[in-house]
């Protein structure tokens, strides 16, 4: 019986890591579609660190910062090469917008924990919404917190209905998970469409 469930355990694992596996190189090629050259591989990498950061998340309720760091350090070489005549300035104002959005969940957070006396959502949280700001535009960083919320909300209220549990107002959800990946499809987005 135990040779069973452990068999089981690993083909999920294969299943999953094929599955992640699939999703990254679909993002890769896509990243690089979108945007030939030098730009597209820096999506792709933002592609990458979005992915990494939404399977840990997921798996752990904690997005490492230098996975964090590293999608940040790309942000501000893609807004340095926006425009070469004004490096220092792309550099500046994606920075602002990192701080900016970044400064708007570790407002929520702090709000949300001083009404209800425990955290909403975790620094990890706050560090990602800074690479949204600095990777983003400022009217694609709503979309992408949109996208996000409506996501993770969704997929809160499938897991209870699925599992038949109740909705509670305690339950936990890995934000990171719906955000990160919400980040990189806005910077599709941006690069195609807006």
């Amino acid at each position: 019986m135990k040779r069973a469930g452990a068999a089981g355990v690993r083909r999920r694992d294969m299943l999953l890591t094929a599955a992640v596996s699939l999703v990254a190189i679909a993002a890769v090629l896509l990243s690089l579609s979108v945007s030939p050259g030098v730009h597209g591989v820096l999506g792709a990498g933002l592609a990458l660190l979005m992915l990494a950061i939404a399977v840990i998340d997921a798996h752990s309720f904690i997005i490492p910062d230098e996975l964090t760091a590293a999608a940040l350090a790309l942000a501000l070489v893609n807004a340095a090469m926006q425009d070469p005549s004004s490096i220092m300035e792309g550099v500046i104002w994606s920075a602002v917008r990192g701080a900016a959005l970044a400064a708007c969940f570790l407002a929520v957070r702090s709000v949300y924990e001083l009404i209800r006396g425990r955290q909403g959502i975790g620094l990890g949280d706050v560090k990602l919404a800074a690479v949204a700001g600095a990777w983003l535009e400022w009217t694609t960083m709503p979309i992408a917190v949109e996208i996000a919320a409506l996501a993770a909300l969704g997929g809160y209220a499938l897991r209870q209905v699925v599992g038949r549990r109740p909705v509670r107002a305690t339950g936990r959800l890995p934000f990171g998970l719906f955000l990160a990946p919400a980040i990189w499809l806005c910077w599709v987005l941006e690069t195609t469409v807006l």
